[in-house]
C-alpha cells in the first residue's frame, strides 16, 4: 500500500452547508451526477432515468435501533448509555427477541458519575408498566459490556422504542426529535440493528421505487449494520494508520444468486452496501483458497495483502457452493475492509451517496471510485447550494 496522507482529502465545510433537519420530500433533494468525468445536477426524483434499464440496484435495509437510552441517578446526575452491538445473545435477532435480559456493548456518557450502583429507568410499554435496570459487567477495549433486565416480559426491541432515543449524527448538534423517528430511516428497512442510517437510501420514497421497477431496472438488499465507529475521523496523519471500525454484514443466497446475473452493472446505494459488496467478494476469495475455513470475516488491509487472480464471478460462486455444504441460506460475517485510494472495486460499478465529512473514511472510499475528481465533486456541491451529510443530498457516481 502507498502511504496516503489524510490531508489530502481535507476541505472547508462551513456549518450552514450542514442539513441539520430533512426535507419535507424524501425524494426532492438534489441528485449530483458525476457521469466519466462530466458533473451536472438534478433532482433525486430523476433517478430512474439516469439509470440503465436490466441494471442491479443494492440496499441496506438495516433499520436504526433506538441506542440512546438515558437513565438519571437520584443525585440528578444523567447517565447516557449508548448500545453498539450485541453481545448476549450475540445474534441481532435473538438479542431484540429476548424478554428479560440480555447484554450489549456500550459506551457511556458521563460515565464518572456511575460508580457500580444499578440504573433504573421506569417505562409504560402497551399499558404495561415495568423498570429496566442496567449494570456494568465489565469493560471492553474503549467499550462497556452492561447486562438489561426487565421483568413484563416484553421484547428487548418494544424496550429500546419505549426507553431510547434515535441517535442522530453528533454534527446536527441536537437532540433526536419526532421527526428523525421516521425520517432517519428508509423506506424499506426492515431488521433491526444500527445506530447510524444508510443515509443514501433517506432519499428513496415509494414513488421512486416504484418507477425503477417500471423501468426494469431490479433492485434487491442485503443487510450491514452501521456502528457508531462510521463517524469516526481519521486522526492519524497517514491513512494506513487508521483503525478501522467493524461491522457485522448479512447477505441471502437469492441475493448473491442475482448480484452473480448482473455482474458489470450493479449500483450500490451507499458506502454500506459498497462495504458489504466489496466484502462479499473477498469472504468468497477466502473461500474458494481454502473450502474448510472458519473465519469468514474481512479484515482491514486483507485486500491490499492479497493478489487473488479470482474474478467475481468465482469468488460469489465459491460462497454459493459453501452455503449449500453447510446448508445455510444467508453468509454472516462481519467487515472491517476499508476502501480508500489504491483499493480497486470487485462488484460495484457505480455508487449512490451523500456528501461526507472532511477527512473521513466515507470520503476515502468516493475517492476510490473516482480518484482524485472528488475534488471536482465536492467544489460543484459546494458552489451550488447542495445540502450536506446524513439529511443531505445526494449524488450518483458513474465512473469511467
Amino acid at each position: 500500500m502507498n502511504q496516503i496522507n489524510i490531508d489530502k482529502f481535507d476541505y472547508e465545510l462551513p456549518d450552514e452547508r450542514i442539513a441539520k433537519f430533512p426535507l419535507q420530500q424524501r425524494d426532492s433533494s438534489k441528485l449530483l451526477v458525476y457521469d466519466k468525468g462530466k458533473i451536472s445536477h438534478q433532482s433525486f426524483a430523476d433517478l430512474p432515468n439516469l439509470l440503465n434499464p436490466n441494471s442491479l440496484l443494492v440496499f441496506n435495509n438495516t433499520k436504526v435501533v433506538h441506542a440512546r437510552i438515558i437513565f438519571h441517578k437520584t443525585t440528578g446526575a444523567q447517565i447516557e448509555v449508548f448500545c453498539l452491538e450485541p453481545v448476549v445473545p450475540n445474534n441481532y435477532e435473538q438479542n431484540f427477541a429476548a424478554t428479560a435480559e440480555c447484554i450489549w456493548n456500550c459506551t457511556v456518557g458521563n460515565l464518572k458519575k456511575w460508580k457500580g450502583e444499578t440504573l433504573r429507568k421506569k417505562f409504560v410499554c402497551n399499558s404495561i408498566e415495568d423498570e429496566l435496570n442496567v449494570d456494568k459487567i465489565e469493560n471492553n477495549e474503549g467499550s462497556l459490556k452492561v447486562k438489561f433486565t426487565w421483568n413484563s416480559g416484553l421484547s428487548f426491541a418494544q424496550v429500546m422504542d419505549v426507553c431510547g432515543k434515535i441517535p442522530v449524527p453528533p454534527y446536527l448538534k441536537r437532540e433526536s426529535q419526532e421527526i428523525d423517528s421516521e425520517r432517519y430511516q428508509t423506506v424499506y428497512c426492515k431488521p433491526e440493528g444500527s445506530v447510524a442510517a444508510p443515509t443514501a437510501g433517506l432519499h428513496f420514497s415509494n414513488d421512486v421505487l416504484q418507477r425503477l421497477k417500471l423501468k426494469n431496472i431490479e433492485t434487491d438488499e442485503i443487510t450491514l449494520h452501521v456502528g457508531a465507529g462510521t463517524f469516526k475521523p481519521v486522526k492519524t496523519k497517514f491513512v494506513n494508520e487508521h483503525v478501522m471500525h467493524s461491522e457485522h454484514f448479512f447477505v441471502k443466497k437469492t441475493s448473491i444468486q442475482k448480484i452473480i446475473k448482473h455482474i458489470g452493472n450493479i449500483t450500490a446505494v451507499g458506502t454500506t452496501s459498497v462495504r458489504t459488496l466489496e466484502s462479499l467478494y473477498w469472504t468468497g476469495c477466502k473461500i474458494k483458497q481454502n473450502k474448510n475455513i472458519q473465519n469468514l470475516n474481512v479484515q482491514q488491509f486483507e485486500p491490499y495483502q492479497n493478489n487473488f487472480k479470482i474474478s467475481a464471478e468465482e469468488s460469489l460462486l465459491a460462497i454459493l457452493n459453501y452455503l449449500d455444504n453447510e446448508n445455510l441460506h444467508e453468509i454472516s460475517a462481519a467487515t472491517q475492509i476499508m476502501i480508500m485510494p489504491d483499493y480497486k472495486p470487485k462488484i460495484v460499478n457505480r455508487l449512490i451517496t451523500n456528501f461526507h465529512q472532511p477527512k473521513s473514511t466515507l470520503l476515502l472510499l468516493v475517492a476510490a471510485f473516482i480518484g482524485n475528481d472528488w475534488h471536482k465533486v465536492y467544489d460543484y456541491a459546494l458552489k451550488n447550494d447542495f445540502r450536506f451529510l446524513s439529511y443531505g443530498d445526494s449524488s450518483v457516481l458513474i465512473p469511467a
